[in-house]
């Protein structure tokens, strides 16, 4: 038997469906500019701004920016590596960090939290960082000055609590019972349930490590250290340049892809979290509605 439709619902259907479509069309087409920039030809972008499909095709943008592959290699070997490292490490200590301010057992969390959530509104500042990374911590030119800072995070500390607070007490308690270490509870109870808030706080901490470039620029002079963000960074300050220096050739400034390199070091850039996403999007979504909404 055909359940009958609701003239209301169905208006409600057909309204919510093109709202939907409408928001995923305004978000898509933003990517499609950049594509299509990215293969067109530095003229077209002049005369005609950008289109979603190129008017001349042209791979200008890459063969520059692809002219010394060894950079761009050595780029994405340091990014990958930091972020690798960075979010494995970050994750499983941010994890145990929420877990035992969300514990009632420890009498100073609230305390902890506090200054922890203090943090987010006030800072030292950039010079007082500096000198205790580079003077006293000694860290200067070597991979824990690029993986060190971004470790914990208080936005990411604040999910994790209020996912583990979710948690029934109960588990805790008989597995106390049973006689588990505190270590043991953790690893074996608690962390196969904060799956969605791992997929979450994860994705958040490897952004933050991937997008990173001032770390490279602040405590690496080697090159092996320089993450692809600064690479492209350091590239698109040498076209800018080319362009505003008067001495230049007007020929040369006029041939130089300056908006479609831009717009090919994003797609480069941003490769590999599109390819990531997919893989936590079922987690995504549950691990930030149960962390924001708990507690």
């Amino acid at each position: 038997m055909r359940k009958k439709i609701n003239r209301g619902d169905l208006s409600f259907h057909i309204l919510g469906n093109l709202v939907i479509w409408f928001v995923a069309i305004m978000c898509v087409l933003p990517f499609l500019l950049l594509v299509s920039g990215s293969f067109s030809q530095e003229a077209d972008i002049t005369l005609y701004g950008f289109t979603v499909i190129p008017k001349n095709f042209s791979l200008d943008a890459y063969r520059y920016l692809l002219s010394s592959p060894g950079k761009i290699i050595s780029g994405y070997k340091a990014s990958l590596i930091v972020t690798v490292i960075g979010t494995c490490v970050g994750l499983f200590v941010t994890a145990m960090t929420g877990y035992v301010l969300a514990r009632k057992e420890f009498l100073l969390a609230d305390k902890f939290a506090f200054f922890i959530y203090f943090t987010t509104l006030f800072s030292g500042g950039l010079l007082p960082y500096y000198m205790l990374m580079v003077r006293y911590l000694q860290l200067k030119n070597t991979w824990f000055a690029l993986i060190l800072p971004g470790l914990l995070g208080p936005f990411n500390i604040i999910i994790m609590k209020n996912f583990v607070k979710g948690i029934p007490h109960e588990i805790c308690e008989s597995a106390l019972v049973d006689g588990a270490g505190e270590f043991q509870i953790f690893t074996k109870l608690y962390l196969p349930i904060m799956k969605p808030a791992l997929a979450t706080v994860g994705m958040f901490i490897a952004l933050a490590y991937w997008n990173n470039w001032s770390n490279s620029m602040l405590y690496a002079d080697r090159e092996s250290l320089h993450s692809l963000q600064y690479i492209l960074y350091r590239m698109s300050n040498g076209l800018a340049n080319i362009a505003d220096n008067p001495d230049a050739a007007l020929s040369e400034v006029s041939i130089m892809p300056t908006q479609t390199v831009k717009m090919a070091m994003t797609i480069i850039a941003t490769g590999p979290i599109i390819l990531l996403y997919p893989l936590v999007q079922k987690y995504f979504v549950q691990g930030m509605t149960v962390g924001a909404v708990k507690g």
